[in-house]
């Protein structure tokens, strides 16, 4: 509420440092029903105290992800079934900010989208599950497969593992804060991840108590030393 006044049961899902807005680059959100939206930068140029519409979602859906392109990059949404899909931007048209947006992933009753990446160059996509389990695979494995579609297979989504919570591009270098529904918090190294292919069901990730479920996780990028 020190930020933007919120409405009830409402709440921020997402902060992007911008320091110019560019007519060049572009906000893609994503949604938990699949949806995917595009919108110029320089549109959010002139905010208001009470904030500006920048998505209009559909009765039962809400914000899951937010980043900024420069109009040449994959796009990839990763569901809690385990799926994953991956398309060039370009197929989704840039919109205005009260524009619904498009379908990203087809999803099956039930099912949800829970990450949304802007693929860099290099790396690979670190998937945790709500048991704490999860796996490292190289971001070449996800081929490009156009829009709309279900998504391949990104991790097995067993009763060991239990559904996906969050995925997200590392490089070896970075390390990963994992989060439990209890408050645990765990630091890991992403170098000491195994890399392996997609369809697996990965390793443990965090030891859970009883009851315990792990509801977060986000790559902590590795800052230079001091003075160099």
């Amino acid at each position: 509420v020190n930020i933007l006044p919120l409405a009830e049961q409402e709440r921020i899902n997402a902060i992007l440092p911008i320091g110019e807005y560019d007519k060049s680059k572009f906000i893609v959100m994503a949604t938990s029903q699949g949806t995917i939206k595009k919108v110029s930068l320089d549109q959010f140029s002139r905010p208001r105290s009470n904030g500006i519409i920048a998505l209009d979602l559909a009765e039962g859906d809400k914000l899951i992800g937010v980043d900024i392109t420069d109009g040449e990059a994959d796009v990839m949404l990763f569901t809690d079934a385990g799926k994953a899909i991956r398309f060039h931007e370009s197929s989704v048209r840039g919109m205005g900010r009260t524009a619904r947006g498009v379908r990203g992933v087809k999803l099956k009753d039930g099912q949800q989208v829970m990450s949304l990446i802007i693929v860099r160059a290099s790396g690979a996509v670190l998937i945790a599950t709500k048991n704490g389990y999860g796996k490292r695979t190289s971001i070449d494995e996800f081929s490009p497969i156009g829009r709309g579609g279900q998504g391949v297979i990104a991790i097995q989504v067993s009763e060991r593992n239990g559904k996906v919570v969050r995925a997200t591009q590392v490089d070896p270098q970075d390390e990963a804060m994992l989060i439990t529904d209890q408050g645990t918090l765990v630091r890991l190294r992403i170098e000491e991840i195994s890399l392996i292919g997609r369809n697996t069901q990965g390793v443990r990730l965090i030891n859970l108590k009883g009851g315990e479920k792990l509801v977060g996780m986000q790559r902590i990028e590795e800052l230079p030393e001091e003075g160099t």
